[in-house]
């Protein structure tokens, strides 16, 4: 599979929808939800917020997030996907008081106005865009002046240190062969290929200031083999 291919990518994760969570959950030990409350905390979502949850998937960031905002406020989950926004909407409507709803597109041309947003997320989803420079600057776009967003994905870590090492050794040893468990070996090796192209800390950074925002602050989590980018509009 091509890095960067937006078919390709949208196969990926309806293929992968239904072991999805739980794989995430047994791969990194149950930590993505933490790694997820950390950036919702920074971020800080107030009730009467309207907010964009960009590449949802399942839509575990965008529920969290849609408790935080009543009275008066929402969140709208976006994925190219259909499978996992079809588990999303399952799962909201275990809840049909939360101020969510689901919406298919792409988050290179999203289907809403200038500054719609107060606030945005995306989780594992910037590293699989066609272009990543293209979506910060589309998520400036749907962001109101003073808007803030929070993206965390995999960090790419300088070629040869330890920790790019490690990082190789634990998705080749370990994530390959437990997705492999699910029929998802070739899916799951994609993370690997993709994070040769995916920019590193400072040039996300660099990016985002490129795109408009006023701020851009990149901090690495999980020792340096997760990063978080916040910015703000």
């Amino acid at each position: 599979m091509k890095p960067g291919d937006a078919d390709a990518v949208e196969q990926l994760f309806n293929d992968a929808a239904p072991s999805y969570d739980r794989l995430n959950d047994w791969l990194s030990l149950g930590l993505h939800r933490q790694w997820k409350r950390q950036m919702v905390l920074q971020l800080s979502p107030q009730p009467g917020e309207q907010w964009l949850d960009l590449c949802c998937g399942t839509g575990d960031l965008a529920l969290t997030v849609a408790r935080r905002l009543r009275p008066n406020g929402g969140v709208v989950g976006v994925d190219a996907a259909a499978a996992p926004l079809a588990i999303a909407a399952q799962r909201s409507a275990r809840e049909p008081w939360l101020p969510v709803r689901w919406q298919q597109g792409d988050a290179l041309n999203l289907d809403m106005p200038d500054g719609f947003a107060d606030g945005a997320l995306m989780a594992y989803g910037l590293r699989n865009l066609a272009d990543p420079a293209a979506g910060l600057r589309e998520l400036r776009r749907v962001l109101r002046a003073g808007g803030r967003a929070g993206l965390l994905d995999f960090n790419r870590l300088p070629a040869g240190s330890p920790a790019a090492l490690f990082q190789q050794t634990y998705l080749r040893r370990v994530v390959v062969p437990v997705a492999a468990r699910s029929g998802l070996a070739d899916h799951y090796a994609y993370l690997e290929e993709s994070l040769k192209r995916f920019p590193d800390g400072a040039a996300q950074r660099q990016l985002a200031l490129d795109a408009g925002f006023q701020q851009a602050c990149h901090r690495p989590l999980a020792a340096g083999l997760m990063g978080l980018l916040i910015v703000q509009a």
